[in-house]
């Protein structure tokens, strides 16, 4: 089975073998949100609109809360060790930005905008605060937040730039410590469904629902290699038995993940990945189609097809040495 995919950029798939199922097993790169999914929506904060909208600066973390309706509330300053959904890395002043682009009555800018003071002037600085630790392809993206309109009309040019991690609507998700303290690899969850959609991103879907990949497990690799960044052939050396055993585990033994015609999927690390702060990889199960990966609808550990159809009824296998009368 041969695909492409990206990880925010163009890369081919691998493939190869997997003795122990006699099936094919293709370890690629995806990503589970494309970067311009990363909010840069102005958070509304209360107060007194004269004063600074916030007087968070350099490791204070922030968050917020997001109604049914997407509306923000409650942006206030919090404990960095407790739930946050954004570290801050640095405090601009537009208002000191050589140009008159920011001054009295100017607009705020657009997210367009936004984006590129992102770049111009939010990545340096975080950068440097997490030391160039960032994996580009992990959880983290560099996101600026401005004043609240009201705040902006009274003149306050106050830009935080730092850190959070969003969901696939764009929403900052809620995180736990600090920014250098996490692996920064993006994981479903044991039970989540993901499907690669049109742009060859992993959306997390029901299972019910359309996927290709539905994950079993998820593995620290860096407890494996404590000592050194493992090479891919290491990679897949050590999560072959690794994720075929996660697979066993997950559908209730060898039998069942014969019978079901899945075959363990893991996406190993880049280097430029593990030196970024990810450790983590996921263990999943799917199977090859016409065009790459299959269509599964349903959970493996119950009823479901692969393009359609149930799975195709296996062969005997030989009773197990354990098992000869």
């Amino acid at each position: 089975m041969t695909t492409h995919a990206s990880w925010r950029s163009a890369a081919a798939i691998r493939t190869f073998l997997v003795a122990s199922l006699a099936g094919i097993v293709a370890a690629g790169s995806y990503t589970f949100f494309s970067e311009d999914a990363a909010s840069l929506a102005t958070h509304h904060a209360t107060g007194d609109s004269s004063t600074p909208f916030t007087t968070a600066d350099t490791g204070s973390c922030l968050t917020w809360d997001i109604g049914r309706d997407g509306q923000v509330s409650g942006f206030e300053q919090a404990n960095c060790q407790g739930k946050h959904r954004f570290e801050v890395a640095s405090r601009e002043d537009l208002a000191a930005y050589p140009s008159s682009e920011f001054g009295e009555g100017a607009a705020m800018p657009s997210l367009e905008r936004q984006a590129q003071l992102r770049e111009e002037l939010c990545r340096a600085p975080a950068l440097r605060y997490v030391q160039g630790k960032l994996d580009p392809t992990g959880r983290y993206s560099i996101a600026p937040i401005l004043p609240p309109a009201e705040a902006w009309a009274h003149g306050d040019r106050t830009m935080l730039c730092g850190f959070q991690s969003t969901d696939d609507q764009g929403n900052a998700q809620l995180t736990t410590g600090k920014i250098v303290d996490q692996d920064q690899a993006r994981v479903a969850q044991p039970g989540e469904c993901l499907i690669i959609d049109e742009h060859q991103t992993l959306k997390k879907v029901d299972c019910a629902q359309d996927h290709n990949l539905e994950t079993t497990s998820i593995v620290n690799v860096q407890q494996k290699f404590p000592d050194h960044v493992p090479t891919v052939e290491e990679q897949d050396d050590y999560l072959k038995g690794v994720c075929t055993q996660a697979g066993m585990d997950y559908l209730g033994g060898d039998d069942p993940l014969y019978a079901s015609t899945l075959q363990p999927y893991w996406t190993p690390l880049s280097e430029e990945s593990w030196n970024g702060g990810s450790h983590s990889v996921n263990c999943a199960l799917a199977t090859g189609g016409k065009n790459g990966f299959a269509v599964l609808r349903g959970s493996a550990k119950g009823q479901f097809t692969i393009d359609g159809n149930p799975p195709a009824p296996q062969p005997e296998r030989p009773p197990r040495p354990s098992e000869t009368p």
